[in-house]
């Protein structure tokens, strides 16, 4: 199953200058990662604008499960990407595609399971959140119609990281413009019905979202076998296994991160819907520094992994704080951009006084996490590209979960602002965690 050489269109990251390596690998996934982001807000940007603030704010409750949905996906992305990136480097290329084709079967398979899942648990979703009647409502018909969309989400991840492990992340790049253009265009003919499209309203946001999805793991199926990047027709379980095991509490990270944001909008609540779609859209906004450190954290997996699998753990190291270099700029201009102009930040989204007051609060207080931010997820992601995940798991479920008791206390003594404090100081609290697990040795001799 091993190849002479690369398959097209692949990378070797285990030889040159390191900085130019992880840049010609970080650039476009950092573009992607941005794109990623923007694909989500879409969404967004059309509801609150077309639909109103009770529109919003369903969309921005439904969220958290929809991220819990791409904290499963994520569970695909990061295991393959450290099964696959090992293999490639030590050469044995031919494993690394059939290890992607077997991941990408099960992970669609598994997309359907996990839609029925999220059906059936649908009711006490809202209830858990104590969303108002009309959020609830509207925040139901969205995810409902959301959750056809898993395999192709689940999908997505699997050919992104496919590409990403073999040191192409241009491709994935491409994929994703041309998805976001189609759903830019879409979303709001199906929201509002234009000629013989019918008017869907928040339906159509989300029937938007799911049929690009679609469509982008189509073509990139279709580029992945013509490079034999993936081979469908052999099986093997033993990578599959080493994938869930090494993307598993990455998932469940992501999953608590998302119980814990339902729980945090049960504390906002009591502090009215205005809120409610500032904690939405504030989480929004913060993601545009989130995926920028996603995307450095996805290109330190690759390096990470390519290195250790040619047996150079020096050079994976350094990778993993230089990474973190690059990620630092992206995070402080976030954290400028939140304290400088927060208001016209979420003017984008929304022209309620009330949510532009509360969001920009949001904003101003977790600008001093945005920096931390952007060490604990490059340094969580080149650990991941060293399969080693549990440990930073738990250090990261633990703050995180901290919040809700945090959160509320705060919340008690200072208002609203209390529970900003709350995701902001904790958030911190995980960027420190992780640098400690980095400077360590034991993510160097994880086998997968």
């Amino acid at each position: 199953m091993t190849a002479a050489a690369p398959p097209a269109g692949a990378a070797d990251l285990t030889t040159g200058r390191l900085s130019a390596a992880i840049l010609r690998v970080a650039v476009p996934a950092v573009g992607a990662a941005l794109l990623q982001l923007v694909f989500l807000l879409i969404d967004t940007f059309w509801v609150g604008r077309i639909l109103g603030p009770v529109a919003l704010a369903a969309v921005s409750t439904a969220g958290f499960a929809v991220w819990m949905l791409i904290a499963v996906g994520e569970m695909i992305g990061v295991g393959l990407t450290a099964v696959a990136a090992r293999r490639h480097g030590e050469g044995a290329h031919g494993l690394a595609a059939v290890a992607a084709g077997t991941t990408l079967a099960l992970g669609l398979l598994g997309g359907v399971a996990v839609a029925i899942a999220g059906w059936l648990g649908l009711p006490w979703l809202f209830a858990i959140m104590g969303t108002p009647p009309d959020v609830t409502e509207m925040g139901r018909l969205y995810l409902s119609t959301y959750l056809i969309g898993t395999p192709f989400i689940f999908g997505y991840f699997a050919t992104e990281a496919t590409f990403r492990a073999s040191g192409d992340t241009r491709t994935p790049l491409v994929l994703l413009a041309g998805s976001i253009v189609v759903n830019l265009v879409l979303d709001p003919l199906l929201i509002l019905g234009v000629g013989p499209l019918p008017a869907l309203g928040i339906s159509g946001a989300a029937i938007a979202a799911i049929a690009t999805r679609g469509l982008t793991v189509l073509f990139g199926l279709v580029f992945l076998v013509r490079r034999r990047l993936v081979r469908l027709a052999v099986w093997h379980w033993r990578s599959a296994l080493a994938v869930v095991r090494v993307g598993a509490p990455t998932a469940a990270t992501g999953i608590i991160f998302s119980l814990v944001y339902i729980g945090l909008t049960r504390v906002t609540t009591r502090f009215g819907t205005p809120a409610l779609a500032a904690l939405g859209v504030g989480h929004k906004l913060e993601g545009f520094a989130y995926m920028a450190a996603t995307g450095f954290a996805l290109a330190a997996a690759a390096v990470v992994g390519q290195n250790l699998g040619a047996a150079r753990p020096d050079r994976a190291r350094r990778a993993g704080w230089i990474t973190t270099g690059y990620a630092l700029t992206a995070g402080s201009l976030a954290a400028i951009a939140f304290l400088a102009f927060p208001e016209i930040l979420v003017s984008v989204f929304t022209s309620s006084p009330e949510v532009i007051a509360d969001g920009a609060s949001y904003l101003r207080i977790i600008a001093v996490a945005e920096i931390a931010m952007a060490v604990e997820l490059v340094l969580e992601g080149a650990m991941g590209g060293a399969g080693f995940t549990l440990q930073p798991m738990l250090w990261s479920v633990c703050l995180t979960a901290a919040r809700i008791p945090l959160g509320a206390w705060l919340a008690g003594a200072y208002g609203l602002v209390g529970i900003w404090w709350a995701i902001s100081l904790t958030g911190v609290g995980r960027g420190v965690a992780m640098a400690m697990l980095w400077s360590g040795e034991r993510w160097q001799s994880v086998k997968v």
